[in-house]
C-alpha cells in the first residue's frame, strides 16, 4: 500500500486532506485500509474482470452513522490507491423522520466532491403507523429501506449496494439467530439479493467497532443520530451487545477469536444434517483426514478444566 503520511495535498480526495497525523491514527487507517481490502479480496467482492478500464459501479449507503461514513472514506481511499476499481455513488435514503437535518449529509458531499444521490421516502409514517410503539421497529424499516436502494442502485446502474456492518454487527446478528431464532447464521459479507440481480456487499465484516468509533471522531465526520430504531430501549440486540462488550472487558481479544470462528465451520461437528451426511457415515468409509474424526486439538475449554482437576487433587 502507498505511504499513508502524505495526504494533505491537492491530489488527495477533499474527504482525506485534514485527516489526523499523528501516529496512532495512522495505524488505525491502515488497519482500516487493509481488513476491508482483506475482506475484498477474501470473499471475491470485484468481479475477476475489473480493472480501471473496467469498473463495476457500487451504491455506497449513507445513513449519517459513523459506520457508513467510515465505510465510505476507507472505500475512497482505497480507489484513490489505485486498490479498488470501481465507480462510487453514495446514496443516502431520507426516511422523512421527524426533525432528520437534511441539510448536513449534503453539505457533507458537496465540501468533500462525493458523487451522490439524495433520496427521500416517507418510511417513518409506514413503520410507526404497522408497529405499535413498544414493539421493535428494525425489521419493517430495514425491509422496507432496502427495497428503496435496490430500485435506486438499478436506477444508477450498479453493479451492488455497499452496507457499513461491521464485526460486532455479524456477531450480533449471530447470537440473536442463536438465541432467538434457533439457527446458525448471521450477516454475510456478501450475498446476492432475492431478485438475483445485484450483490449486498458489507467490506466492514473484518473491521472492530471500536476501531471504526475512533476513525469517525478523529475525521470529525457530523454524525446524525436514528430517531427510529435507535430510539427504542430494551431491544433484543442492545442486550447481546452488552453482554458482548462485557465479554471483550473480561478476556480482550475475544470477539475478535469469535469472529474468526464465524469463517471455520466444521459441518461434522455439528448437528445439522442437511450439511453432513451422519445417517451414512460408517468407520469402513471414513478416509484418512476426513473432518469427521475427531478433533485434532482438544478445545481451551476441555483443557483448562482438566488442568483445574488435576490441580484441585
Amino acid at each position: 500500500m502507498n505511504d499513508i503520511t502524505d495526504t494533505n495535498t491537492t491530489d488527495v480526495p477533499a474527504l482525506l486532506r485534514n485527516v489526523p497525523s499523528s501516529v496512532e491514527f495512522k495505524k488505525l487507517r491502515k488497519r482500516l485500509l487493509r481488513q476491508a481490502r482483506e475482506a475484498i479480496d477474501d470473499f471475491g467482492m470485484l468481479p475477476k474482470d475489473a480493472s480501471q478500464q473496467k469498473r463495476p459501479k457500487w451504491l455506497v449507503c449513507l445513513s449519517g452513522g459513523k459506520d457508513s461514513y467510515t465505510l465510505l472514506a476507507v472505500l475512497i481511499e482505497l480507489h484513490w490507491r489505485g486498490l479498488l476499481p470501481v465507480d462510487l455513488v453514495a446514496c443516502n435514503l431520507d426516511q422523512a423522520q421527524p426533525g432528520f437535518p437534511t441539510d448536513i449529509l449534503p453539505k457533507f458531499f458537496e465540501e468533500n466532491g462525493i458523487e451522490h444521490i439524495i433520496v427521500r421516502e416517507d418510511t417513518y409514517s409506514i413503520v410507526t403507523d404497522k408497529i405499535p410503539a413498544h414493539q421493535t421497529y428494525c425489521s419493517l424499516c430495514s425491509r422496507l429501506r432496502r427495497g428503496i436502494l435496490y430500485r435506486i442502485a438499478r436506477e444508477q446502474g450498479c453493479e451492488a449496494i455497499v452496507l457499513g456492518h461491521h464485526r460486532e454487527d455479524i456477531l450480533e446478528t449471530f447470537f440473536m439467530n442463536l438465541f432467538h431464532g434457533g439457527r446458525l447464521a448471521s450477516m454475510p459479507p456478501k450475498l446476492v439479493n432475492d431478485e438475483g440481480d445485484l450483490l449486498v456487499l458489507r467490506p466492514l465484516a473484518y473491521c472492530a467497532e471500536r476501531d471504526i468509533a475512533k476513525f469517525a471522531s478523529g475525521m470529525q465526520f457530523p454524525i446524525i443520530p436514528c430517531n427510529l430504531c435507535g430510539s427504542q430501549d430494551g431491544l433484543q440486540r442492545e442486550e447481546v451487545k452488552r453482554m458482548l462488550q462485557g465479554w471483550e472487558k473480561q478476556s480482550p481479544g475475544r470477539l475478535g477469536v469469535m469472529a474468526r470462528a464465524l469463517g471455520r465451520t466444521r459441518p461434522s461437528h455439528l448437528l445439522d444434517r442437511a450439511l453432513y451426511d451422519f445417517v451414512n457415515l460408517r468407520p469402513s468409509d471414513r478416509a484418512a483426514g476426513d473432518e469427521a474424526g475427531e478433533a485434532e486439538e482438544p478445545c481451551g475449554a476441555s483443557l483448562a478444566m482438566t488442568a483445574k482437576l488435576f490441580a484441585a487433587e
